[in-house]
């Protein structure tokens, strides 16, 4: 069953009601031609304007739309001869995070992502996406193998955090994300980052160090969810809306601040309208930032990569 964001609803009642003629005029001999050329064009026209004006909250709904294409997805559209790869030959596998190796056309590359399910079934298998420490240590082990055979890494990130649980802290959580985040910056090789839909606190920038940093159009970045700012700052999740305005979560601040690098436009109504044409949009993006990175070397590639990020906290560079 289709999902329907609130504000989305006027959108959805409109076409409703093209569904209903396109019935009735393929069912009966009935000509409404006029009448359902009309309600197309005030449907699109609706969409564009509410697209066109969404709220930072509103961008924090549509980021999380359950149909918004996860980084499975992306791998079985752009990656060929994909081989997933497991475990974190310490403790155990760990599915929230997806990795191995593949082909991105035509470029040997190692794919890393969070995994945030599509079901109720897969969900709880990928634990929403909030990857445990040896989903970050697989990824360093895998980040490891890719720098040994000097193969590009791309990580799809979409995740709330890493998983805040006891059983998580009790292995090590801080220290592996910390170790991640050390390997991404010691890479020799291009490492591209793309936010597809949530960038959520250290649990997203464990594989978001990259040389270049790519965000959707509707998807969001932030250190910490609207409803967790919104509990610290006002006692109250209530307070969500004004959080993620105050925030300034969304791809289009980021890129002002100089925190990403692009901005991938989304099919018009969002990634969740139009899977396919999102994916291939991404692809086209990822490989014009990709080889002009593969003709430098891995000095150049490694401090650049290191000097983008210290140059964030620096007085001045935003």
């Amino acid at each position: 069953m289709r999902t329907i964001l609130d504000f989305e609803k006027p959108i959805a009642e409109l076409e409703s009601k093209l569904h209903e003629l396109r019935h009735l005029s393929s069912s009966q001999d009935v000509d409404i031609a006029s009448e359902m050329t009309r309600l197309e064009k005030k449907s699109e026209k609706l969409l564009l304007q509410t697209y066109s004006n969404l709220s930072s909250w509103q961008k924090v709904q549509v980021a999380r739309h359950p149909e918004r294409p996860h980084s499975s997805d992306y791998i079985a559209r752009l990656i060929t001869d994909f081989t997933p790869l497991a475990g974190d030959r310490l403790y155990a596998e760990d599915p929230a995070i997806i990795g191995g190796l593949g082909n991105f056309r035509g470029i040997p590359v190692m794919v890393l992502g969070h995994e945030k399910g599509k079901d109720t079934e897969t969900r709880i298998r990928h634990n929403f996406g909030m990857p445990r420490p040896e989903g970050y240590r697989k990824a360093t082990r895998l980040m490891r193998m890719a720098n040994q055979f000097k193969l590009p890494v791309i990580t799809f990130v979409d995740t709330a955090g890493a998983h805040p649980g006891i059983d998580a802290e009790e292995r090590g959580q801080s220290e592996a994300l910390a170790t991640c985040i050390e390997m991404c910056t010691k890479l020799e090789v291009p490492m591209i980052a793309m936010v597809i839909g949530e960038g959520g606190s250290g649990g997203a920038v464990a594989l978001a160090v990259g040389n270049a940093v790519m965000m959707l159009e509707h998807s969001v970045y932030s250190v910490i969810s609207p409803e967790g700012c919104a509990s610290i700052l006002w006692r109250t999740r209530d307070k969500r809306e004004d959080a993620a305005a105050a925030q300034k979560l969304t791809a289009q601040d980021l890129q002002s601040f100089g925190v990403i690098d692009t901005i991938v436009t989304e099919p018009l109504g969002g990634a969740h309208r139009s899977p396919i044409a999102t994916i291939d949009a991404l692809g086209d993006a990822l490989e014009k930032t990709l080889k002009p990175l593969m003709n430098l070397d891995g000095k150049t590639l490694r401090n650049a990569r290191r000097e983008k990020f210290l140059n964030m906290g620096r007085q001045g560079a935003l």
